[in-house]
Formats: C-alpha cells, sequence, structure tokens
C-alpha cells in the first residue's frame, strides 16, 4: 500500500506543479498586460518624496460594552466586532473570557494599571487607546457594563475625537438594569415608573430632592451606605422601605440581601457579603419573592468539581454553568498515543487494504486516533468505502459524522458495549464476505464487547489506539477542599475518572453529591465506598447535568416544603455517606 501510495502521490504533485506552472504563467502575463507604464525616474523620485511625506493613518476604535459580569450577556455585534479585532484594551482578567472571539495574533492592551482618583484613571486610559490607535489600525475598548452609562466611554470618546481618531460605540447591558433584572427585581411596574439612578462615588448629593415614593438605583455605595441610608431617612424616606443589596451581580457568585432601609447596613454586615453591591430602594423590592429566576436555579451557586479529560470538560462545564453552577475543571487522565504505535499503523493498512468488514468506535477519543493516523498517511473519509461503521452511542457518532460519515450502527438501547453487542448481527458466511471487525480503543478498555462480537462469530482486532494515563494530584486547597466537602458535588463522567480521582486526590467527602454518567460508572463508584446520587438517563454530558440539576431542584423544594433555609450540600455535614 505504501507504494502505491507513493505513486498516487508523485502523480498527482506532477499535475499540481504542471497547473501551479501554468497559473504562475498566466498570472505574470496578466500582470505585463495590466501593469502601468513605467514611470520616469524623476517622476518616480517626486512620488515617492510624497508618499514618504504622507502621514501614517489612525486607526480607528470601537467601544464595546460587556456587560456586568455574565459572559453570555456580550452583544452578537461586539462579538462580530471582536473578530475583526486587531488589538483590544481591556481592563483585567475579567475581560479574558471575550478574547476567545478574537482572532489569532490579536495584540492584547492590559487598561488596568491606571492610579489614582477616577479622573486620574480615565485621563490615563483615554490616553492609552489613543496611543493604541495610532499603531493599530482596529481597536477595540471593551469596558464593563455599558460605554455610555455610569461608565468612562464617553470621556475616553472625546478624547479620541480630539486626537482625529474615529470611533463606534456597541452599547451593552448596564449594571444599572442587568443587576436588578438577575435578582428578580423589575426596576419599572405599573404604578411605578419613576426611577432615579445615583452614583454616590460622584460628589456629594443633595437626597433633599428626591421623593420618596421612587424608585432609587445606588451605586458605589457600600462604603457609605450608613450615612446615604441615614440621609435618605432624613429626606423623607421610611425607614421601612425595602432594600435589596446584590453583590456579583449576574454572574454564579451573585448574593442578595434583603431588607429595609433601616436595617440594610446591619443586614449586609451579617451576611458578610464583599465586593461593590448594586442597591435597589423601593417598593419594587417586593416583586422579587415571585420574579426570583437566577439564584433559585437547581444548582445555583454548588461549586462542583468535574475530574476529566482536560480537552473533554467544556459542554459538561457550560451545561453546568446554565443550572447556576460553579463548575472547577481537575484533570484526572491525559490521553496519550500508544507506546507502540505499529500495531495501529499495521490495522490502517489492513483497513485501506480491505482486511475488515466493521470498524467499531467506542468513544471520541478513538475516533480522533483513527483520524490523526488518517492525517499522518494522508488519508481521509473515502478509505472507509465499503466498509461499515459502528458507534457506541450519540456523542461518538457524532464525532463520527463529522468527518463526513453517517455509522451504520448505534445502540438502540442502552449506549455501551453491551447495548451495541445487543443489536450487533451474528457473522453469515453468505452475506458478509469477511469476518473481521476492526476496534481502535483504549488501553484500560472493558472486554465486554470484544467477548460479545467473538460470540457471535466475528473476528476481533483489537488495537490499542491510545492509551489514558493518570494526571498529576490537584494543588493542595483543591485536595483539601475535596476531602473537606468544600465542593456541593463531583460528576463522574467514566469509571476512570473515579479511580483516578480517588487516587490523585482521594475520595469525596461524605456530604459531597455524586453524579454519574451510567450503570458501569456507577458501579466503579460504589466499589470505592461512594453513594451515588443522581445518574444520567443517558451517557451524556448534558443528560450528566440534567441529572444531577433534577437532584438540585428536588432537594430545593424539600426544604422550602420542610420550612427550612435553603442551603448547599457543603452548608450540611451528615454524619456518614451510606453505600446505596
Amino acid at each position: 500500500m505504501t507504494a502505491a501510495r507513493g505513486t498516487t502521490s508523485t502523480k498527482t504533485s506532477s499535475k499540481t506543479r504542471a497547473k501551479a506552472t501554468a497559473d504562475v504563467s498566466s498570472a505574470k502575463t496578466a500582470a505585463a498586460t495590466t501593469a502601468p507604464q513605467t514611470v520616469p525616474a524623476k517622476a518616480a523620485a517626486s512620488t515617492g518624496a510624497a508618499a514618504a511625506r504622507q502621514p501614517k493613518p489612525l486607526g480607528h476604535v470601537t467601544f464595546v460594552g460587556v456587560g456586568p459580569g455574565d459572559p453570555s450577556l456580550l452583544t452578537l455585534a461586539g462579538r462580530d466586532v471582536l473578530a475583526n479585532a486587531d488589538a483590544v484594551v481591556v481592563e483585567g482578567p475579567e475581560h479574558d473570557a471575550f478574547l476567545t472571539y478574537c482572532k489569532p495574533g490579536v495584540e492584547i492592551v492590559d487598561g488596568s494599571g491606571a492610579e489614582g482618583s477616577r479622573a486620574l484613571k480615565i485621563a490615563a486610559r483615554a490616553r492609552l487607546v489613543v496611543k493604541t490607535a495610532k499603531t493599530a489600525a482596529n481597536v477595540v475598548r471593551l469596558l464593563t457594563g455599558d460605554p455610555f452609562t455610569f461608565s468612562s466611554g464617553a470621556e475616553e470618546a472625546a478624547a479620541c475625537r480630539k486626537a482625529g481618531i474615529g470611533f463606534n460605540v456597541v452599547p451593552g447591558v448596564s449594571e444599572v438594569s442587568g443587576v436588578p433584572t438577575y435578582a428578580g427585581i423589575p426596576l419599572t411596574v405599573k404604578g411605578e415608573r419613576e426611577v432615579t439612578v445615583l452614583d454616590l462615588a460622584e460628589a456629594k448629593l443633595d437626597f433633599a430632592k428626591l421623593h420618596p415614593k421612587q424608585t432609587l438605583v445606588l451605586l458605589n455605595a457600600t462604603d457609605v451606605l450608613k450615612d446615604a441610608t441615614a440621609a435618605l431617612i432624613e429626606a423623607g424616606f421610611d425607614a421601612g422601605t425595602p432594600v435589596a443589596a446584590t453583590v456579583g451581580g449576574t454572574t454564579t457568585a451573585q448574593a442578595s440581601v434583603i431588607a429595609t432601609l433601616g436595617t440594610i447596613v446591619a443586614d449586609l454586615r451579617a451576611a458578610k457579603l464583599t465586593g461593590e453591591a448594586v442597591i435597589v430602594v423601593g417598593t419594587v423590592v417586593e416583586q422579587r419573592e415571585a420574579l426570583s429566576w437566577f439564584e433559585t436555579k437547581p444548582l445555583f451557586g454548588w461549586r462542583i468539581l468535574v475530574p476529566r479529560t482536560k480537552d473533554q470538560a467544556g459542554p459538561l462545564m457550560d451545561r453546568l454553568r446554565r443550572y447556576g453552577a460553579m463548575p472547577e475543571e481537575v484533570p484526572t487522565i491525559s490521553v496519550e498515543p500508544p507506546r507502540n504505535p505499529q500495531q495501529m499503523d499495521k490495522a490502517i493498512r489492513g483497513l485501506v487494504e480491505g482486511r475488515y468488514e466493521w470498524v467499531a468506535f467506542t468513544s471520541v477519543n478513538a475516533v480522533k486516533a483513527v483520524r490523526e493516523k488518517f492525517d499522518e498517511y494522508g488519508l481521509d473519509a473515502r478509505a472507509f468505502s465499503g466498509l461499515k461503521i459502528a458507534a457506541v452511542g450519540d456523542k461518538t457518532a457524532e464525532a463520527i459524522a463529522a468527518w463526513g460519515i453517517r455509522p451504520d450502527l448505534t445502540p438502540t438501547g442502552e449506549q455501551s458495549a453491551a447495548g451495541l453487542v445487543e443489536d450487533w448481527p451474528p457473522f453469515d458466511e453468505l452475506l458478509d464476505p469477511i469476518n473481521r471487525v476492526f476496534l481502535p480503543r483504549a488501553d484500560i478498555a472493558t472486554e465486554t464487547l470484544v467477548a460479545g462480537l467473538t460470540d457471535l462469530g466475528w473476528e476481533v482486532d483489537d488495537v490499542t489506539a491510545y492509551r489514558t494515563v493518570r494526571a498529576a494530584p490537584p494543588p493542595a486547597p483543591t485536595r483539601e477542599a475535596i476531602k473537606s466537602g468544600k465542593f456541593d458535588a463531583v460528576v463522574f463522567t467514566s469509571s476512570s475518572t473515579v479511580r483516578n480521582l480517588v487516587g490523585i486526590a482521594g475520595k469525596p467527602h461524605a456530604s459531597t453529591v455524586i453524579a454519574v454518567i451510567g450503570p458501569a460508572t456507577l458501579k466503579t463508584a460504589e466499589e470505592h465506598g461512594l453513594r451515588v446520587d443522581a445518574m444520567a438517563d443517558s451517557p451524556s454530558a448534558e443528560e450528566l447535568a440534567e441529572a444531577l440539576a433534577r437532584f438540585g431542584a428536588n432537594r430545593r423544594d424539600t426544604m422550602v416544603e420542610a420550612g427550612e433555609v435553603v442551603t448547599r450540600p457543603s452548608e450540611r455535614r451528615s454524619g456518614s455517606r451510606r453505600k446505596s
């Protein structure tokens, strides 16, 4: 097969070189036909001098509001602008999530170093934006919230205009409206249509001019809240006026304290909340009991450990965040090539030469390993022509489909090796010209599929396509959090993640909720002395997150019905974790 492949490559290369030569010749002919006549030397010198005197064109700045904290609040317009940016000016790590939309090689300019008063910080950042625009063609300036609402966007845009630099503005969700909305508090309701926003970091305000019946939104009020509430009461506001203070707004760290104008200072101190709060004063706060939607998510505020292969944690992490959780990925497995690649090389040659009737993929990693070998050999999906393809489940089938191939067989029942065997046809000498199956898989995979196919009359080439290697132990604080119950839940996506997590970090605390992706993982967890609280209906990241969310919702409902304060699992300690 190697010699044949080399011959084909040589013919293709000859044709390619001939075509390339023809294309180059055509290009030269076209250039000669369309090229302007030669400019006299004197004229050329004059033109060059004029060009040298031309100033370098200034760049363009787009001010983009990214919202108050939740990265998903970035607008489509903001995402599109970031995709075309040559340079992005950020204010700190809170903007890192938005850089994933940028093209490779974009320049990241840190604008967090300004010091001094607010006016000095704004001036320093304005100078930085202008300076960046003089060296980069397309500059994006990211601002938390909305650029023109209680932000420095207006001042920085004015500096650009003064420097002769053009700019655009992409609005963002302001914390003024975004944070109360995430807290379940509408700023306007029927009969309450007047809203006043006060930035208490500005010059001293005259509270006497405020109407006691209007809704107030207070920004930068935490450090001066005692004086502000006293001034409002003195101005005629009732001490019993409802007040809501929300920190970490729109993020999974959000927390709200509901009190009155007379008690909010003491209640905030008792809650031990840190960070700047958005404070709403008025009867609209009473709507929260019925309209709270974010902080009542089934996994809201749960700290969830995701022990998983590092490059496969994304979908599960995203789904857990959708339910309000704070997932933390800890690598427990590293996927590496087999120590001896000759077995895979031989199998790929056999596949091309027609040695197999079936190829059975039992994981996304197996698909990836075969695809990498194909790339190494210069092959593509056409090499599967005439072969039948089996996939152990939906995710594996999706990975195969991304290759342009539709599997011939997937389990109709349980998505596992056992389920695949249940639906696999027995070997028939009259119908099947070849009785051999290519099975690329992990080095530690179970023998269920091999044994089942052998019983059905097939010969199986069981080939190690990749190795799963135990990762290094996580940092000491993470290990301590696992053992002491500071994680609310752990989600296990395979038996190997159970074994490896226990091996590198120890068993989760008795109070920690355990969720698993399927029966095999459940069995392994029980063998390690863990009681499983939730199991996915089918082996996928989405179903695993859904199963844990159902458990969290049922747990919350039970507490509410019992009149208990809703707490997270890490806030309650049981004596021991019993086996189920």
